[in-house]
């Protein structure tokens, strides 16, 4: 909007005047600002899972630490408005938000990681959040346009289980979603519902990274023999037979649990253990993949001259 038509009665921060806007015109710079903001983060991506309990977060947190660890700039936008755990799981759980003229700044963790997430604006971390589905929208317009992530290798998207308001929401402001990361457990019921994921992202065109195995597996302290608690490889057969690739099973260590509740990502503290060398060939793995995908849509823009900006 040119400045012209704004007056006294409150801030347009797309043009820096002190004035007012139509409804259409808000809606204008909202989407100019959000635009920008993405702009400077390379890569976007969002870690889903089918139901809960599968340690979607966790698999969020550590991915982004192994990363950070291996030299990128990560952010986390904690998309779970309902459960946002991603402050406790990292240890900022009793922080709170600042802003400068750019937007409100996301919380850095120790590990380098930024974080932004609903519970920074709590006033007491036991309220509930009981809101319906445009609030909801709303709050990520602003996680996704007025918080100020800066220049990012990745942005990683940690989504409440299922595919309701919070996954479409992300999945249209941001549009260019670099791909997703799909979360289960071997039982067949986390597997049912983890299909489901798979298909909201093909309903959306959202390229599928690969699926990831959670608890798969238990190696005794004693013995180092491997127990299989919840069976094995049914994350991986589910991944075959929807035709996405398999990023990986991480094994059960009973240290993951000891460390979300300290606020301590576990490769953190335990990068040599085996549950930290699978994090880092998933990252491997996922890496080549999302450049993959990168590859065959430049080749596709290159084929037709689609010109992107």
């Amino acid at each position: 909007m040119d400045s012209e038509k704004c007056d006294s009665n409150s801030s347009c921060p797309t043009c820096n005047q002190v004035g007012t806007c139509s409804e259409e015109e808000k809606e204008a710079h909202d989407l100019k600002r959000l635009e920008a903001t993405m702009s400077l983060v390379k890569h976007k991506f969002m870690v889903l899972s089918g139901k809960g309990g599968v340690g979607k977060s966790s698999v969020a947190v550590n991915l982004a630490v192994t990363l950070a660890k291996e030299g990128f700039a990560v952010g986390v936008m904690d998309a779970d408005i309902h459960g946002p755990n991603i402050p406790k799981m990292m240890g900022v759980e009793e922080k709170r938000l600042v802003g400068n003229q750019d937007g409100l700044l996301p919380i850095r963790t120790e590990s380098g990681v930024i974080v932004m997430s609903i519970a920074f604006l709590l006033r007491n971390k036991d309220d509930a959040i009981i809101w319906r589905g445009p609030l909801k929208h709303s709050l990520i317009k602003q996680f996704v346009g007025e918080v100020f992530w800066g220049s990012l290798d990745y942005l990683i998207i940690d989504l409440p289980p299922g595919t309701g308001d919070e996954a479409l929401s992300t999945a249209h402001l941001i549009k260019k979603v670099d791909g997703a990361i799909i979360v289960t457990t071997p039982q067949e019921v986390a597997l049912l519902d983890s299909r489901k994921s798979i298909t909201f992202c093909r309903e959306l065109k959202i390229p599928l990274i690969g699926v990831v195995e959670n608890m798969g597996g238990f190696v005794c302290p004693h013995c180092n023999k491997e127990i299989n608690l919840f069976k094995i490889g049914g994350g991986e057969r589910a991944a075959q037979e929807m035709k996405v690739p398999f990023l990986g099973r991480i094994p059960i260590d009973p240290e993951m649990v000891v460390s979300s509740d300290d606020g301590v990502p576990f490769v953190s503290k335990h990068w040599d253990s085996k549950v930290a060398e699978s994090f880092r060939q998933i990252s491997g793995k996922w890496r080549q993949l999302m450049e993959k995908e990168m590859d065959k849509k430049e080749l596709y823009l290159e084929k037709f001259k689609i010109k992107t900006r």
